[in-house]
């Protein structure tokens, strides 16, 4: 990007504002104008609106402890409005376009760690508190804390780790792995399609949408992901009128009887906000909630810092302006997400798509919010992409956050090995929070043996303590005579 089609904000240079909602959005001051907000809006939306099927289809692939799954149709629904609303508050209360949607990572943390312990209202009761606990910490000035006591280069190594186990996840929705039938019994644990080797069409439609997607990414082609998703949608429609396929899986791409629909909000206000800490003890739903709250400080930090410096909004000393009301409207997002069931709601990286179109204020976010709504009465279109079709965006997902692999020094053992098992247990343990504190207890016991203890914060002293008395839990439980 050019100096010239950054824009940098100039106050002094800015001509008189023409309306209120020029005014109150700051257009004309930020170098921007009203077309350029419109189409960073548009441009937003379009990079991003692949979490309209994605979110569905994590969330609805999973069982909650009693085996009970969640439609579909309702969680395309919940996924709209709560990005709609949220998307629009950090628009008019922030002022920057940043839009917010169901954060990737947070919602496989929902869907395959807290409801195989619970209820699906429990868990997202977990979810709520995650957020009530985010905009306490930014109101106490807590949160910045948090952030610094745990190294950098441990923060990236769970963006790594979430980032394969989001892949992971992709290749088995598809079919692409699956768990070979007597694993007891076996030396291997997972296999390579259903039966040691690749069958079937579904399989076929994931390989070629893994190709596309990658290729699209290579290409730098905007809308990437979205365009791979609707290109195999209707890839895997032909195929399933000509060959005939007996089962996709959780979703069969046939053409609906209707492409508009009244939303469905069956699924909003269904949570229980202690219901987890009964189902699961309350050391373990403790734990969860935090797992939850660390993805969501990394990656909204990362995100706000990321698209505001972009778009040349930082001010002299390098902090984003209103910080305090961004961070708190992220908190309020994950509140949301838990209330209307969609999973933590996070701000997006693709919102740096906008960024680039021109946007510099928070009305680019009221047409991409409007644009969230206008998708609430297209669930019947957002229902019919099977798992073959979205599963390359989890594979493009996941390589686009184990870039941040390189980053992390490889030459420190005290720091390596952290990162290492951070990473390897994700996938390994089918566990985010295994990954974090596996991660954190390794680092306080190298940096001890180091004699660098002192370079521990008190704070990650305590959260890895936590983390080992949650290790332990059964051997402790044993002994206490609890079993």
């Amino acid at each position: 990007m050019t100096e010239t089609q950054r824009a940098e904000p100039r106050p002094g240079a800015a001509s008189p504002a023409p309306n209120g909602v020029d005014r109150y959005f700051r257009i004309s001051e930020r170098g921007s104008t009203l077309g350029r907000e419109i189409r960073g809006g548009f441009a937003t939306f379009f990079t991003m609106a692949y979490i309209l099927v994605l979110n569905p289809i994590i969330l609805g692939s999973a069982e909650d402890k009693y085996g009970h799954t969640l439609d579909t149709g309702q969680l395309a629904t919940a996924t709209a409005l709560v990005a709609c609303v949220m998307t629009v508050v950090m628009g008019v209360g922030g002022n920057l376009p940043l839009a917010i949607a169901a954060g990737l990572g947070l919602n496989a943390v929902v869907a395959f760690q807290l409801a195989p312990l619970m209820s699906w209202s429990d868990a997202m009761g977990l979810v709520v508190l995650e957020g009530i606990v985010i905009c306490v910490l930014v109101l106490t000035g807590l949160r910045k804390a948090i952030m610094d006591a745990i190294p950098q280069q441990l923060k990236q190594a769970i963006g790594v780790g979430i980032g394969l186990f989001i892949a992971f996840i992709g290749f088995v929705d598809a079919g692409f792995v699956s768990r070979v039938p007597d694993a007891a019994h076996s030396t291997v644990p997972v296999q390579l399609g259903a039966v040691g080797r690749l069958t079937g069409w579904p399989v076929l439609v994931f390989c070629l949408g893994v190709l596309l997607t990658v290729a699209l990414l290579a290409r730098r082609v905007k809308g990437a992901i979205l365009i791979s998703i609707v290109v195999m949608t209707v890839v895997a429609i032909v195929v399933d009128a000509v060959a005939g396929v007996k089962s996709w899986g959780l979703t069969t791409p046939k053409v609906p009887d209707e492409i508009v629909a009244a939303p469905d909000f069956g699924l909003v206000g269904h949570f229980s906000l202690f219901g987890g800490f009964a189902e699961a003890g309350v050391l373990t739903a403790v734990l969860l909630v935090f797992t939850l709250i660390l993805s969501d400080f990394f990656d909204a930090m990362g995100t706000i810092v990321g698209i505001t410096a972009e778009a040349g909004l930082l001010d002299e000393r390098g902090q984003v302006p209103g910080i305090g009301r961004v961070l708190f409207i992220d908190g309020a997002a994950a509140l949301a997400g838990g209330v209307g069931s969609a999973s933590s709601n996070t701000a997006y990286i693709e919102s740096a798509a906008g960024v680039g179109e021109g946007a510099r204020t928070g009305f680019a976010n009221l047409v991409t919010g409007a644009l969230f709504g206008l998708a609430l009465f297209l669930t019947p279109l957002l229902t019919i992409v099977p798992l073959q079709a979205a599963a390359p965006a989890l594979i493009a997902v996941g390589f686009l956050m184990m870039t941040h692999v390189k980053h992390i020094d490889w030459d420190r053992y005290e720091i390596a090995v952290p990162a290492f098992l951070t990473i390897a247990a994700m996938p390994f343990t089918y566990s985010i929070t295994d990954g974090i504190g596996a991660g954190f207890v390794s680092y306080v016991v190298l940096k001890t043996v180091l004699g660098k203890a002192r370079e521990v914060s008190p704070l990650l002293w305590a959260v890895s303590a936590l983390f080992l008395v949650y290790f332990a839990i059964d051997p402790v439980e044993q002994l206490l005579g609890v079993k």
